[in-house]
């Protein structure tokens, strides 16, 4: 419309990503929003209605992107959950070590800051950080045919250990940890993954641990 300045609002979203990544919600103010896109209060409420509004974009904005590289990295070993794993803590150092983004994770970031957020900020957390958690379970379920191997519930506590790795490197990340002591961390937890998965088979029987072979010190 003639008279009314245009801005990219993808790149007003990821400008603004990168501001509530780095400080935090609680610290993120209007006008550190409005220094790091160019626009003023009026333009950011008319465009997203409001700090919690446009957090809870960058939250999906910062899921869509990292969770399709998440994904990428799952489907290049659909049949070696192990191998799965270890890709996607891979996708995890890579951002870790990406200049170009802040230290940390949007999710772990926003998770600490809970009590913060209003409950719908609060949901979306959830809601995410359970997205990742679904992806990564789905990997374990290759570890084996359906109805033999490990027990679901194995698996389910499993995912969740992969994914308090991944939030626990973003937090040693925040706070300066080396890259060498992460990927440290990356290689004992594929580790147990791997062994986990062999000791949950190894009742079944030895022709269902062949995924990885037999279990340390046997």
């Amino acid at each position: 419309m003639a008279g009314r300045k245009q801005f990219d609002v993808d790149e007003a979203v990821r400008r603004s990503m990168h501001v509530f990544w780095e400080r935090g919600y609680a610290d993120t103010s209007l006008d550190l929003l409005g220094s790091a896109t160019g626009l003023g209060r009026g333009s950011l409420y008319g465009a997203f209605g409001g700090k919690d509004d446009l957090f809870r974009r960058c939250l999906d904005h910062y899921a869509a992107v990292y969770g399709a590289r998440h994904d990428q990295a799952l489907a290049a070993h659909p049949d070696d959950p192990v191998r799965a794993v270890e890709a996607i803590f891979g996708v995890v150092l890579d951002r870790i070590a990406d200049p170009s983004v802040p230290d940390g994770c949007l999710l772990a970031q926003s998770a600490a800051q809970s009590p913060t957020l209003n409950a719908e900020s609060r949901s979306r957390v959830h809601e995410l950080l359970g997205k990742q958690r679904k992806r990564v379970r789905t990997a374990l379920s290759a570890s084996g045919p359906e109805g033999g191997g490990s027990e679901p519930e194995e698996l389910d506590d499993l995912a969740t250990y992969v994914v308090a790795v991944i939030q626990s490197l973003a937090v040693l990340s925040r706070v300066g940890t080396p890259l060498a002591d992460l990927r440290a961390v990356v290689r004992i937890a594929c580790t147990t993954v791997a062994d986990t998965l062999t000791r949950t088979k190894a009742p079944h029987g030895p022709e269902e641990s062949r995924w990885y072979g037999p279990a340390r010190g046997r």
